[in-house]
């Protein structure tokens, strides 16, 4: 093994672009891939530009009506058909859809061979995360479920067990729903509650089926919670069930929508925290998976303050140089933010919460805490079925 992380980069992927008014702006990611070498982290770790992922890779988890549905409105987008979730108001139809997303979904799935076959130790796709997008239809500005498919490619490969972990505001839907019935692959999403948030699913019930039964995971995060409970949440379960699974690859996705800043949901955590959890993942990978770890990036729609921040730490700890927090933010990039944005970039590479401090769940379980209701309702929901204790 070669030991040198992979950072998953083509400048083309930034053309995965809704339009002007949407959310999901592409210069989240251009000021992500500034930062990375701003901060020098480019001579960490090697820069990789994979290909598109072809139509066979694609079939491993989408339907080909689907497919071939995305390939109309790329090249037609007036054509889009409603019925496949192409042409919304979360997913507009634009010309070049389905090669850009496509060239995205290659990067996760190169990374997971890379990663695999000793390539690399460790390698980041943060133009990735994608995993709204089902196995017959687009949703929640995801056309192709990069995370699923790099899963089902290791899976492909002979892989035998899988975890994958999102720690993204909204629940990890698409990737759950891939695998709902395999116990191959064990899926742990932590999100804001069902009742408060798209997609309104993830309630700690749903737990997987058939030989899949007890490899869904998911906790429920009450509106509001902040850095102390998301650790805590995390910490109670995670773990564990990594301990228990002794996954031999572990993929994450890391969402920076879970920020207090961030405008379309309402957990209130902060950069210091998100770091926290990277570091925790990284630390799990090597615990578990015998360092080999994929990590994504997903939402964030703070594209200036938090998705750039969040996701070069990140890198930087799979390239194996941590940025510390107190990090002055070079002016040279807070200069390309106002250019492309008119925005006051952040100055330093923290929101001033590090070290983040939550309770252990072994120090003790409190039935008034709205926090601790939802860990245990997952806990309880699917430690046994894991035949661990809730």
């Amino acid at each position: 093994m070669s030991g040198r992380a992979q950072l998953m980069w083509d400048e083309a992927v930034t053309g995965y672009d809704f339009g002007p008014d949407h959310p999901m702006a592409p210069v989240r990611l251009e000021l992500t891939r500034k930062l990375v070498s701003a901060l020098g982290l480019d001579k960490e770790l090697e820069i990789v530009a994979a290909r598109p992922a072809g139509e066979s890779t694609l079939r491993l988890v989408h339907r080909e009506d689907y497919i071939d549905a995305v390939k109309a409105a790329s090249a037609d987008p007036g054509a889009a058909d409603g019925a496949y979730g192409i042409g919304t108001v979360d997913d507009p139809a634009f010309a070049g859809m389905h090669e850009v997303s496509a060239l995205i979904a290659g990067q996760s799935v190169a990374a997971a061979e890379a990663v695999w076959r000793g390539d690399a130790e460790h390698a980041v796709n943060f133009a990735g995360g994608l995993h709204h997008a089902m196995p017959g239809g687009a949703a929640g500005f995801c056309v192709y479920n990069d995370a699923a498919l790099a899963v089902a490619r290791l899976l492909e490969l002979g892989v035998e067990r899988v975890a994958y972990v999102d720690v993204d505001v909204h629940h990890g839907d698409g990737v759950q729903a891939a695998f709902w019935e395999d116990p191959r692959v064990l899926t742990i999403s932590l999100h804001e509650h069902p009742r408060t948030l798209f997609p309104a699913t993830g309630w700690p019930q749903e737990t997987g089926a058939g030989a899949g039964e007890g490899a869904a995971v998911n906790v429920a995060l009450p509106a509001g919670t902040g850095d102390a409970g998301w650790l805590r949440a995390f910490h109670a379960v995670v773990p564990e069930l990594l301990a228990d699974f002794r996954p031999q690859v572990l993929v994450s996705q890391h969402g920076a929508d879970t920020h207090f800043e961030d405008p379309l949901a309402h957990l209130a955590v902060s950069l210091d925290a998100q770091r926290a959890v990277q570091l925790a993942c990284h630390e799990l990978a090597h615990a578990y998976a015998d360092g080999k770890w994929l990590a994504l990036g997903g939402g964030g729609y703070a594209v200036v303050d938090v998705v750039p921040r969040s996701w070069t730490h990140l890198v930087g700890i799979a390239a194996g140089r941590e940025i510390a927090p107190e990090t002055v933010i070079p002016e040279g990039w807070r200069q390309e933010v106002y250019a492309r944005t008119r925005q006051l970039g952040p100055q330093r590479m923290t929101d001033g919460r590090w070290p983040v401090g939550y309770r252990d769940w072994s120090a003790g379980y409190d039935p008034a805490d709205r926090l601790d209701q939802a860990v245990l309702a997952t806990r309880r929901s699917a430690f046994p079925l894991r035949g661990l204790l809730p």
